[in-house]
């Protein structure tokens, strides 16, 4: 059944970033009087998977870009504005990948609950134009702001967690600057990337002005 799993593919994004197996990133925030905040995602050896650029680098609120070891943009993640959002009780963020022509396709929606609502309520994420409903394809559990987090599919199967590992969380007590994602085989490493952005930047992270 584990050899069965690990050849399931998920691109949302792009193919090139599922692995057949289990992958360990290493995610470290920049703080924001080093290159505006955001913060860099690394493998096992030290190697730059991911950056992450905030609004610090951008100059926009509401935005954050997922670019790759090289600084190419992967995905450019937008805030909805406007008079109807802001009455709406759910923020939506749009996440847009680009294609080699460099056209925007947009690739996931995530709604972001108001300010008031518990923060540890699930964020839900599609990943295909839906009607009015309450359909979702991923959401989140826990508690990203304490880095106890897991995304989930709709079927309940953990595709990401994040957590803090227990040597960090000892020399660094109650730091949120460094902490590990694990994603599952075959998932879109991308996407989830692509999120946690999002997540970052909702609970006052280095993506946040």
């Amino acid at each position: 059944m584990a050899a069965k799993a690990s050849s399931v593919i998920m691109p949302i994004v792009s193919k090139m970033y599922c692995s057949p197996s289990q992958v360990v990133l290493v995610v470290r925030r920049r703080p924001h009087v080093v290159n505006g905040g955001g913060f860099v995602v690394t493998d096992c050896t030290q190697k730059v998977v991911f950056r992450v650029d905030g609004c610090g680098i951008l100059g926009k609120d509401g935005e954050v870009v997922l670019r790759d070891a090289e600084g190419d943009s992967l995905l450019l993640i937008r805030r909805k504005e406007g008079i109807v959002e802001a009455l709406n009780i759910n923020k939506h963020w749009k996440g847009y990948a680009f294609n080699y022509e460099g056209s925007q396709k947009k690739v996931f929606t995530l709604k972001e609950p108001n300010s008031y609502l518990m923060k540890n309520n699930p964020i839900k994420i599609s990943t295909q134009p839906r009607g009015c409903g309450t359909q979702w394809d991923f959401q989140t559990k826990g508690s990203f702001h304490d880095r106890t987090c897991s995304i989930v599919d709709s079927a309940g199967n953990i595709i990401a967690e994040i957590g803090i590992r227990k040597d960090v969380e000892e020399m660094m007590t109650g730091s949120r600057d460094l902490y590990h994602v694990i994603v599952k085989p075959g998932i879109d490493q991308a996407f989830v990337f692509g999120v946690i952005a999002v997540l970052d930047y909702i609970y006052d992270g280095s993506t946040r002005c």
